[in-house]
Parts: structure tokens; C-alpha cells; sequence
């Protein structure tokens, strides 16, 4: 009894060994960190610190999902980087990290699952001019971009050019903060940053200090394209400045989505077209504690948009007509 009570134990002991191998141990699944750097070489098995990737798309393409990308020196890292899984990627003091996409191309192209996470901080995405977007989202759960530059994306010829395209096919989250959008935008609805949801789901942006300046239009709220949920998007502490066209544009039309935006302790001033605009039944924006100076014109709304006031706000000096809100809000 003994005797075969030590056999059927070995046996199994022998099965977990093979189910093991057929499956691969722990030391051939991807590293939860991988590192980049410019005295590193691309292989399917860089990133440790000591043989650091060279390239980002190889670093993002050995990282398991979740895991870490972070920068150890400066550089140039490729045309084009494509995100199709959870990842973090980090430069926190290494020097200027940097993507410069070909003519037309786009910087960082997010196509991730509807699950999956995504946080870009300390980059540097410059069109050059030629350029066609810094970052293209798509799909994700959630995005976050921290501590960015995004610049020169104003490519010629077919196609529009704009810093961030947040053109959600899923129901998605986006957090942009501590970032600087500029000279960006090819044509008239094309800039610093677009908002265009494509679903019914919509998508909710939250921008935080951040400044949009010298685009075409500075921020475009959009749901013209879908008639779900649309773009529901929070602007605060921030600075909306010289931009050719609007500086902040909510627009949509009849049975489309809404396009929502609150202003809140931001300054959008010096913009050539209007500071403020809502155009469509269901665009609307709410400003709070917001100065508009220097604009074209102040405010607008037309076309049964909306333009509500806390009767907190400053709008005076725009070289045009100042504007008048649609409604106001009580302070609480």
C-alpha cells in the first residue's frame, strides 16, 4: 500500500513537470518592466536594465500586459508607436524622449481591447510639420497622458492633422494633465485637441492643466458623429491661447449626441476666432470662474447651443462682440 501510494505520487509529480513545460515556467513569460534606452539593441528578448531595448514598439511589444516601459537616456525612440494592450510608459527625468512619425503618420496610435489601460507621461510628440496626429485613440478603456509636449502636426495634402484625436469606438476614459498642445491643425476642424466619439457608448475627458495654443481650433468637443452617449469632457485650471480659429469649440447637430463641456478657473484669451462657442441643440458649455479676453469674439452659442454661466466669470476686452450666456447656474 505505502509502495503505491509513493509510485502515484511520483506520477503526478512527473505530470506537473510536463504540464509545465508544455505550458512555459515563469521564466519565459514576458518581464513585468522593461527599459529603453539609447545605447540599447532591439531583440525579442530586450529590456532588462543591463540590455535595454532600443526602440519603443519593441520595449511595448516584450512588456507583459499591465507591465512598466520606463526610459533610461534620451533619444529619438521611432517613426511610430502602436498600443494595443494595457502598459505604462514613463520618462521621469531621462531627458527629452521623443517620436517623430513619418510625413502623415501618427505619433502614438492607441488600438487597445475594451478592457485595457494606457498611461503615456513625460514624452515628446513632434509632427515636424509634416506629421498627421501625436496621439490617435481608438479604443481602451481608460487613457492617461501626463507631462506631455505635443507639437507640429500639420501635415499637407488629403487628411487632417490635429495634436490628440480622441475618436472613441468604445466606451472609454481620458485624463490629460500637465501637458502643452501647439501649432498643431491642417484645415477648419482640425487643431490641438478633438473630442469625436463614434459610438453610441461616448467617452468622459478630463483635462487639467493644460495649454492649447497657436492650433487651428484649440479644443473641439464633437458627438455629430454618433447618436449615443457623445463627448462629456471637464476643462480646468487651464489656458486656451492664440489659436487661429475658436479656442473652445462644443458642436453637434440635430439627433446627434451631445457635446458637453464645463470651463472651470481656465483663461482662453487672444484666440483669432471665438473664445467660446456651442453650436447645435445639444451642445453645451458651463463656465465657471473663467476669464475670455482678447478673442475674436467672447462667447457664442447658435444653431439652439447652449452657453451657461455661474455669473462668475470675466469676459471683456475681445476685440469683436463680447457675448452674452444663454442661461446661468446658482453658486451653491
Amino acid at each position: 500500500m505505502f509502495n503505491s501510494v509513493i509510485k502515484t505520487a511520483l506520477s503526478l509529480a512527473a505530470l506537473g513537470a510536463l504540464l509545465a513545460l508544455l505550458q512555459g515556467t515563469p521564466a519565459d513569460a514576458q518581464p513585468r518592466k522593461v527599459w529603453v534606452s539609447g545605447f540599447g539593441m532591439d531583440s525579442p528578448a530586450c529590456g532588462a536594465i543591463a540590455t535595454p531595448c532600443l526602440g519603443l514598439q519593441q520595449a511595448v511589444n516584450n512588456v507583459m500586459p499591465g507591465g512598466d516601459v520606463s526610459i533610461l537616456t534620451p533619444l529619438d525612440f521611432g517613426l511610430q508607436l502602436t498600443i494595443s494592450k494595457s502598459v505604462n510608459i514613463t520618462n521621469d527625468g531621462a531627458g527629452e524622449a521623443s517620436i517623430l512619425p513619418p510625413a502623415g503618420g501618427v505619433a502614438i496610435d492607441i488600438a487597445a481591447g475594451p478592457g485595457d489601460t494606457i498611461s503615456l507621461r513625460g514624452l515628446v510628440l513632434d509632427g515636424q510639420i509634416a506629421g498627421g496626429h501625436g496621439i490617435f485613440v481608438a479604443t481602451a478603456n481608460a487613457v492617461h497622458v501626463q507631462n506631455c509636449v505635443i507639437r507640429n502636426f500639420q501635415r499637407s495634402g488629403s487628411g487632417f492633422a490635429t495634436g490628440i484625436v480622441v475618436q472613441s469606438e468604445t466606451n472609454m476614459q481620458v485624463f490629460i494633465s500637465d501637458t502643452i498642445i501647439f501649432n498643431n491643425g491642417n484645415g477648419a476642424v482640425t487643431g490641438g485637441l478633438i473630442i469625436q466619439p463614434i459610438v453610441v457608448a461616448g467617452v468622459n475627458v478630463v483635462l487639467d492643466r493644460i495649454h492649447v495654443e497657436n492650433n487651428v481650433i484649440g479644443i473641439m468637443v464633437d458627438g455629430h458623429l454618433t447618436n449615443g452617449n457623445g463627448a462629456h469632457v471637464i476643462l480646468r485650471d487651464s489656458v486656451v491661447s492664440g489659436n487661429v480659429a475658436d479656442g473652445v469649440l462644443a458642436r453637434t447637430q440635430s439627433g446627434k449626441g451631445p457635446a458637453y463641456i464645463i470651463v472651470e478657473h481656465t483663461s482662453t484669451v487672444n484666440n483669432f476666432g471665438i473664445g467660446i462657442e456651442a453650436d447645435g441643440p445639444r451642445a453645451i458649455a458651463i463656465l465657471n470662474d473663467d476669464t475670455i479676453a482678447r478673442n475674436g469674439t467672447g462667447i457664442s452659442a447658435v444653431n439652439s447651443g447652449q452657453i451657461i454661466s455661474f455669473g462668475n466669470n470675466k469676459n471683456f476686452n475681445n476685440l469683436g462682440p463680447e457675448g452674452a450666456p444663454t442661461g446661468f447656474l446658482s453658486q451653491m
